[in-house]
């Protein structure tokens, strides 16, 4: 058995989706943020890092949604979450997840968290006000050059989809439309439908 670490509202939704739809056989152990659990001594075993997600598996610890995304997919090829026989199409899976995680997800850090980057009281507000420009510049090229359609390689379901599904999930709070993305906003609305993400969404 797993046991997958996560907070609400927090990137950890993606992982999370794509255990439930992997048929694994894992326990979720909510941690909680509010209570600075993400820094308690005990998690800090579990993941040095302090953040969420972390997955738990007989081989060890393993953190960061790309890196768990393709171990979900690898440990459970009847599942079909990406296109394990393809070293190439793989890669694509991969670019795409490493760009949600290298730039979008930064993206909208600053706006939440720029005391990562700051200590100017001015500097943090300047991230702050840049950020739906720069959320919105990542999500154009998205919908221009990136989601394939009607998932994001193409006719095939990946694990690239709840990972997008979770980081389009911020747009609205990050001050940015999602109507303005018309190919997002539709794959959105029929990941959201899907019986594994209302599962997890009704759970967390």
């Amino acid at each position: 058995m797993f046991t997958f670490y996560y907070a609400p509202g927090t990137c950890a939704l993606a992982s999370h989706i794509a255990l439930e739809q992997s048929g694994a056989d894992y326990r979720a152990v909510r941690v909680d943020f509010a209570a600075n659990a993400q820094r308690a001594p005990d998690y800090l075993k579990i993941n040095p890092k302090g953040r969420v997600p972390a997955l738990a598996t007989p081989g060890g610890v393993i953190t960061e949604n790309p890196a768990i995304l393709a171990f979900i997919a690898q440990s459970f090829p009847a599942a079909r979450l990406a296109p394990l026989d393809d070293p190439f199409a793989f890669a694509r899976v991969q670019a795409f997840n490493s760009y949600l995680c290298s730039t979008v997800h930064p993206a909208h850090a600053h706006r939440v968290r720029g005391v990562r980057w700051a200590d100017d009281p001015a500097a943090i507000a300047e991230m702050k006000r840049k950020a739906p420009q720069v959320m919105a510049d990542c999500f154009d090229l998205i919908e221009r050059e990136m989601l394939a359609g009607p998932w994001v390689m193409g006719e095939a379901y990946s694990v690239c989809d709840p990972y997008l599904f979770t980081i389009a999930g911020w747009l609205e709070s990050d001050g940015v439309d999602i109507a303005a993305f018309p190919r997002v906003a539709d794959h959105h609305r029929r990941m959201a439908a899907l019986p594994a993400v209302r599962k997890v969404l009704a759970a967390a």
